[in-house]
């Protein structure tokens, strides 16, 4: 199964609105909002809403700052300002086979494998020589989280902030991830940690510390996001409201 992510693109695609209607997670209509154009998703009143309804977030960035938000069908939204901030966030529906998988592996193992199989090999694709750093689990956090970190050899998101200079040796960008699983859905969230090459020149922190700081941010994208209720909950709450006594 090719989720191919495409975290690091979604920001620079050129999106066309589609002129179906958009469905949310329990089969409801969702209007579309002309207030963003070009989206698949929509905005409304500082919150992002995914095509699928599958979950909403306030959006991390402003406008006073550059901030711009796209998505992608691929089910990736990308925030990002003209400052530091750079986020993804993916969710992707599971199949029958990743269900099983997940199940017979366990979370830990089932989490690190996609993203060394899928998001890193996504990211090694436009930006050779990415590299997992390493990963950190949480098994009380989302019901078993995985926190992985990549290093992409020129694969920052503000180049045109950058110090460049022959003098210095190459830009290594870091990005943290964040893995779950919610609903048979995996999502992903991604940030790079801009700090690493915007003060390239004094930046002394070590991976560790490096790895903590990410986790920190990405942490607090998490909670920011409000996950819709399956569709079965839904059902069995309106079947329980419809039911009279005898």
């Amino acid at each position: 199964m090719s989720y191919r992510p495409l975290f690091l693109l979604a920001a620079a695609l050129t999106l066309v609105v589609s002129s179906a209607p958009r469905m949310n997670a329990q089969g409801a209509q969702v209007a579309a909002d002309t207030s963003t154009p070009g989206m698949i998703g929509h905005i409304s009143h500082g919150v992002y809403i995914s095509p699928t309804g599958m979950f909403r977030i306030q959006v991390p960035v402003l406008p006073e700052l550059g901030g711009t938000t796209t998505d992608a069908d691929n089910g990736v939204v990308t925030f990002q300002d003209s400052v530091s901030t750079h986020i993804s966030v993916g969710c992707f529906a599971m199949d029958a086979t990743q269900r099983w998988t997940d199940e017979t592996q366990g979370r830990k193992d089932y989490l690190t494998n996609f993203f060394a199989t899928i998001v890193r090999q996504d990211f090694a694709q436009h930006f050779p020589g990415a590299k997992m750093e390493s990963t950190r689990f949480k098994p009380h956090l989302m019901d078993g989280a995985v926190f992985a970190y990549v290093t992409l050899p020129n694969g920052t998101m503000f180049t045109d902030r950058a110090i460049m200079s022959d003098s210095l040796p190459p830009l290594i960008a870091k990005r943290g991830n964040l893995l779950f699983v919610k609903d048979e859905h995996v999502y992903v969230i991604s940030i790079e940690l801009a700090e690493k090459v915007l003060e390239r020149l004094t930046w002394d922190k070590t991976p560790e510390q490096e790895d903590d700081l990410l986790d920190q941010r990405l942490l607090d994208v998490l909670s920011k996001i409000t996950f819709a209720k399956p569709a079965h909950d839904s059902a069995s709450a309106s079947e329980s409201k419809t039911t009279t006594k005898p």
